[in-house]
């Protein structure tokens, strides 16, 4: 098993790179062109830029029974489907019972906005300490989830 990070201004990579230290978990952080990275802990793979290129090179590099964080729910579901397990940045769990319900709101809010002929929309409330210990939390128990599933 290893932990897949969709980097790219990803705001728990250091949360994940210190829980995976504490489980003895190799991490991947993937950027593009446009970020740079620096890590004692992960390999860092800076993929060439373009429209969605980390996001294809982030699946073809998963793996049945890896955890891959990212925010792109278009990436779970391909994630999933080989068999690895998803976590987004709020801590919650991308799983086969939940992505499609997921995947239909993102449909439905960009149809939504275009018809209102709104493309921005305002960003995400700023993170505080409870957002980074949920995930943190929530991480903890994927990880432990996969492990005792990959004893049995």
């Amino acid at each position: 098993m290893k932990i897949l990070v969709d980097a790219d201004a990803c705001p728990v990579v250091r949360i994940v790179e210190q829980t995976a230290e504490r489980y003895k978990i190799p991490v991947v952080l993937l950027c593009d062109t446009n970020h740079v990275l620096q890590s004692s802990y992960s390999k860092i793979q800076v993929i060439g830029a373009g429209a969605d290129a980390v996001d294809f090179a982030l699946v073809n590099r998963c793996s049945k029974g890896d955890i891959v964080v990212t925010q792109d729910y278009g990436v779970a579901a391909m994630i999933l489907g080989k068999g690895a397990h998803g976590i987004h940045q709020s801590g919650k769990w991308y799983t086969n019972e939940n992505i499609d319900q997921m995947l239909m709101e993102r449909h439905l809010a960009k149809k939504a906005r275009m018809g209102k002929g709104k493309h921005h929309l305002k960003g995400p409330a700023k993170r505080v300490e409870e957002d980074d210990e949920r995930f943190q939390e929530s991480l903890c128990k994927l990880i432990e989830v996969v492990l005792h599933s990959s004893q049995n």
